[in-house]
């Protein structure tokens, strides 16, 4: 151990900053590696609305401590919002849960030790504890009415004060309030919280706790405007606020380690003076960042604030979120995002960033098509239940419109399973699937097409292109030849323009290069109606001899009629 350098100036001890930074080191740094013990970890949505990223962030985080040290995850359902409460809530967490492929070992439909899991069914056991903190001092009973507490507060936002109570109800004696309460008088129970709070290490932020009052507070509190920020225990309906039922739960479930967002900190220092009431040991906190969008804006219904329900409907892979939602706010040394649940359960640690964290859907997109990828090389029920769901979705849309289909046979399943081997790594849902590929389904109009000076080009050569094309056999209709016979038109086209004495191509040498990029535009926008996709050569091969050969054909024929004579002549006045 050092001996921290320490110098008396007039009636204080000063103390070097290094040796300053040395002594508090190990308070101002806690440990970010896993407890050497089972952790227990939980939990505890409040079934007001339904599963969204935040919170399968939370489950997540508190599942991966739980199973990386060998320990239990526990659910636990904090119902005691009855007004707020939305009906089907209950039930859908757990699917939604079970979907993400997050499995509780204790909670409400399966049990365990410390039940029952859900705070309606515990009220007892927090009255009881209310008035244990009644008895030891550290709360009491509150008579306001509701009219009051609504009149104190509007005058001391008025006044540009905080609007919290100012404790005229610790005047009752003890015996009084008890006699009141037994006559079913409307009360609550608050918390008589002290000028500061214990201090609590935070495994993202470090020692947190409530700075002493200001000496502007400490004269409003000896003034008539006193205030004082007694949380509310139990309400005047006998339930508990979350407050109490969290902490009192939380000791009775063993708990060992908390990890929520960063909005739920400032409740923590009014929790830990209800640990030290109750002369209990805390557990250990991480409070980890809220999710932002690209814009660095909170995240809108819009985007990816819908419910994981909205995800799986979508089409999303259950892997792919859950590795999505992992990276908000840990920091891991992998090398690769990819990372599936085993893995993460296997490199999990406690390292948490500090401040907030994009959630971009261009991430989601990414691993999507990885794990798209994955499921494909493997073609397990993970593949097979893709394919349904891309058949079910094709289908869905084909029958708007029978008239424009490409296929009329009963192969959609199997062309569909062809097309997604080739598209693999472009892969997001089913829906963004066929609205991608749709001209490989059915006809549709083609975009306009963009003139270009150099258009004369396709007009000169069309026959050369629609002929390369056309001798390739059915037999012979394939990725690889087509392939070659792209090479072969492009090398007789070159040739053709070097030897008609073209003056604008001899004097270019990037003419060749741009006149073929133009044949592959026009042939892109023939097969494809102009949009982006698979390569000219997997289209081709997709669609077959000849559908290909009918829509370059019908593409040339369009190409006259909006291609004027004048871009042609004014293009042979110019020597091009």
């Amino acid at each position: 151990m050092f001996a921290a350098r320490r110098t008396i100036v007039g009636s204080k001890t000063w103390t070097c900053c290094r040796c300053r930074l040395l002594s508090t080191a190990t308070e101002r740094r806690p440990s970010l590696k896993l407890p050497i013990f089972p952790a227990r970890t939980r939990f505890a949505p409040s079934p007001t609305g339904y599963l969204h990223l935040g919170s399968l962030r939370t489950a997540l985080f508190n599942y991966l401590t739980a199973k990386a040290t060998g320990g239990q995850f526990i659910l636990r359902v904090e119902d005691t919002d009855k007004k707020r409460t939305v009906e089907d809530a209950e039930s859908m967490l757990y699917k939604d849960l079970k979907w993400a492929g997050l499995q509780w070992d204790e909670g409400p439909d399966i049990g365990g030790l410390y039940g029952p899991y859900k705070q309606s069914e515990r009220t007892s056991l927090y009255q009881s504890h209310a008035k244990k903190l009644l008895d030891s001092g550290h709360a009491y009973r509150c008579f306001c009415s509701p009219e009051r507490l609504n009149n104190l507060a509007k005058e001391r936002s008025d006044l540009g004060l905080p609007t919290d109570y100012d404790r005229m109800c610790t005047n009752i004696s003890m015996a009084e309030a008890d006699e009141r309460s037994t006559k079913m008088e409307s009360h609550v129970v608050r918390l008589k919280m002290p000028d500061v709070a214990p201090v609590y290490n935070d495994l993202v932020y470090g020692p947190i706790g409530q700075r002493r009052k200001t000496e502007k507070s400490q004269l409003l509190r000896a003034g008539q405007w006193s205030s004082y920020e007694d949380p509310v225990l139990i309400k005047s309906d006998g339930l508990p606020t979350y407050h109490l039922a969290n902490v009192v739960d939380d000791h009775h479930m063993r708990i060992t380690h908390v990890i929520r967002a960063v909005e739920w900190m400032p409740s923590t220092p009014k929790h830990m003076v209800l640990y030290k009431a109750f002369d209990w040991e805390p557990p250990t906190f991480a409070h980890v960042g809220l999710l932002l969008d690209d814009s660095r804006q909170k995240l809108s219904k819009r985007g990816l604030a819908s419910d994981i329900r909205g995800f799986e409907r979508d089409g999303f892979f259950p892997e792919a979120l859950l590795n999505f939602v992992a990276l908000f706010g840990w920091s891991h040394r992998l090398g690769d995002d990819f990372i599936n649940l085993q893995e993460l359960v296997k490199n999990f640690d406690l390292k948490f960033t500090k401040g907030n964290t994009i959630a971009s859907p261009l991430k989601l997109f990414h691993l999507q098509g990885r794990y798209a990828e994955k499921y494909i090389k493997e073609g397990g029920k993970e593949y097979e239940s893709m394919i349904d769901r891309l058949h079910t979705v094709v289908a869905k849309h084909l029958a708007e419109c029978p008239e424009n289909q490409v296929w009329t046979d009963n192969k959609l399943r199997d062309r569909i399973a062809a097309i997604l081997r080739l598209d693999a790594a472009n892969y997001t849902t089913p829906n963004e699937f066929f609205a991608r590929l749709s001209p490989l389904f059915c006809s549709q109009p083609r975009k306009e097409w963009e003139s270009h000076p150099e258009d004369h080009v396709l007009k000169d050569n069309m026959d050369t292109i629609v002929n390369s094309f056309k001798e390739v056999s059915c037999q012979r209709w394939s990725e690889a030849n087509l392939k070659d016979v792209l090479s072969q038109m492009t090398s007789a086209l070159e040739a053709k323009w070097d030897g008609n004495g073209d003056v604008a191509y001899d004097l270019d040498p990037t003419a060749g290069k741009r006149r073929m990029s133009i044949v592959k535009s026009f042939l892109r926008w023939a097969l494809f109606g102009g949009r982006s996709g698979p390569t000219l050569m997997v289209m081709m091969n997709v669609l077959g001899r000849d559908l290909s050969l009918q829509r370059i054909e019908d593409a040339a024929a369009q190409l006259d009629t909006i291609v004027p004579e004048t871009v042609r002549t004014s293009a042979e006045t110019l020597g091009m």
